[in-house]
């Protein structure tokens, strides 16, 4: 029976001692290879091991190590398992010439050296390599606050599975990425490539040499692989890539130049305006105002400085800025909308708008330029015409001397003249106020109506008209400081919310308006009231 057992225990102990490490194999996937271009070690063990099992730092002397990786693998024919363990090891050769990678060993067991041929950078035609970069800049020389713009093209001849192409590494000036990735194919030397395009933005903050490195490119690659057996398997590998450095001679801001600093290609302003001949007071006009300069930062561009005449108030929102590509040219564009409003009719000119700019090409500088423009300003058309009331006749009849013996009779009768012409004026007075405030229900709202409906041109409207019928004269809302003092600032509050910056509803003011309106219409039929008693009499 033991005798039996001692072969099948020999049996089983043969596959333990088949799965040990005895062979260590290495090899690259090119030779020649070229000065500080990446290259694939391969290291094969017939044992699966752990991944720091493999000791690289015998390569560091003449090569870059870049990235490893290690796969494991096993097979298992007609009940034999082979396993396998494999790294990948990414070189650059520091050196041209004739460079050894040494025997590399694990547990006793070594792998042969391999002589390599490393050929100066650039002398290996790119059509003969599955990835490579391209980089371009738009000019040798620059401004300070100069736009440049980096391209970098990445070009594949193997399908990628993953990768990270980074931004070239710059001290001294700003870079951001400037839309989106563009994809292609062109063909180098007969061969197709897919090209991925990426933009930079480069500005310089200081004057003097800017040096750009160069970008690189960091992902796996799909790569075919022939492997042992009917069956061909596609394997992914690392692979990096890096383009070459460049300067760039950036100048300082010329001592000629005046005003803000703005550098680009070409600048222009524009505006756009209400399709009307003539305004009327009270009621906004909208300016539209655009200024868009080619090959310059959105950042770069100024704020617009405007200047108006007297008695136009304006209203600026919130400066828009936004950057677009059109033409394969890189524009930014600032938009200025701007509300004025008049105060008074009249003629006005608008000063002329002016930006400074400098031309790198012609070297001088040149400004965007908007010629002033003269407008027409009438009196509202809902403005009521001034009341003309006919001179009324006074009384020249003579009150004549009384005798001092009749003093009790005269006392009589003067008392009884004022009470009579207290009356008399006092219908004068109301008769025409209720027909003229009759009148004004009839044509537009009144201004508590007006308030409730929430429309702010009935409410300025209805506000003048009521003020005319209660002065008996035509008011117009310049007026307002002088004659009320409260309904002017509250007016002005109304005015702020509506046109202003800060935006709002006007709405939110109507119930102040209304009581501030009603304050005023007391005090003034008690002021009317007053002045009527102490008008001197003259029967």
């Amino acid at each position: 029976m033991v005798t039996r057992l001692i072969p099948l225990l020999l049996l089983c102990l043969l596959p333990l001692k088949a799965l040990a490490l005895t062979q260590l194999q290495a090899s690259v996937d090119r030779n020649p290879v070229t000065e500080s271009e990446y290259f694939m070690l391969s290291v094969v063990a017939d044992d699966e091991l752990e991944a720091q099992a493999l000791d690289t730092s015998a390569l560091l002397k003449d090569f870059i190590v870049g990235r490893t990786s290690v796969s494991r693998s096993t097979q298992i024919i007609n009940f034999d398992a082979r396993k396998e363990t494999r790294w990948q090891v990414m070189l650059a050769p520091k050196t041209t010439g004739q460079v050894t990678i040494p025997a590399l060993s694990i547990d006793g067991v070594s792998s042969d050296a391999i002589e390599l041929k490393v050929m100066p950078a650039g002398s290996r035609p790119e059509a003969q390599k599955n990835l490579f970069l391209r980089t371009s800049i738009s000019a040798k020389e620059a401004y300070v606050g100069q736009l440049l713009t980096y391209k970098v093209k990445l070009f594949l001849a193997v399908e990628l599975q993953r990768g990270v192409l980074s931004a070239p590494s710059i001290s001294g000036a700003q870079i951001k990425q400037l839309g989106e990735d563009k994809e292609s194919s062109e063909i180098v030397n007969g061969r197709r490539f897919r090209v991925i395009e990426r933009s930079y933005g480069i500005i310089a903050d200081e004057p003097g040499e800017l040096a750009i490195s160069g970008a690189n490119f960091s992902g796996d690659v799909l790569v075919d692989t022939p492997r042992r057996g009917m069956f061909a398997f596609q394997e992914s590998r690392p692979m990096q890539a890096q383009s070459d450095s460049m300067l760039v001679s950036i100048k300082p801001i010329p001592a000629e130049y005046h005003g803000d600093w703005l550098v680009s290609d070409l600048v222009m302003l524009k505006e756009e305006w209400d399709d009307k001949q003539t305004f009327e007071v009270g009621r906004p006009i909208t300016r539209n105002l655009t200024l868009l300069a080619s090959n310059a930062d959105e950042t770069s561009l100024p704020e617009l400085k405007l200047s108006l005449p007297d008695n136009l108030k304006s209203y600026p929102e919130k400066a828009q800025r936004k950057t677009f590509v059109r033409d394969n040219q890189l524009v930014s564009q600032l938009t200025q909308t701007i509300a004025i409003v008049p105060s008074k009719p009249g003629s006005y000119t608008l000063p002329e708008i002016k930006v400074p700019w400098w031309n790198p090409h012609l070297k001088q500088q040149e400004f965007a330029l908007l010629p002033a423009r003269t407008i027409q300003v009438a009196p509202a058309a809902d403005m009521p015409q001034p009341v003309i009331n006919p001179p009324q006749e006074e009384s020249n009849l003579s009150a004549g001397f009384w005798p001092w013996l009749t003093a009790l009779f005269a006392s009589l009768w003067l008392a009884t003249c004022v009470l009579w012409l207290k009356a008399r004026k006092q219908q004068a007075i109301a008769a025409p106020s209720t027909v003229l405030q009759a009148k004004a229900s009839e044509t537009q709202p009144g201004l508590a109506q007006a308030c409730q409906q929430e429309d702010l041109s009935q409410v300025f409207k209805a506000l003048k008209q009521e003020l005319s019928d209660i002065t008996g004269h035509s008011v117009t809302l310049d007026e307002l400081p002088k004659l009320a003092p409260e309904l002017a600032a509250v007016i002005a509050k109304i005015q702020a919310s509506r046109y202003g910056k800060q935006g709002g509803d006007p709405a939110q003011y109507f119930p102040a308006l209304l009581q501030a309106f009603e304050r005023f219409k007391s005090q003034y039929s008690n002021a009317a009231g007053t002045a009527s008693v102490l008008a001197p009499l003259n029967p």
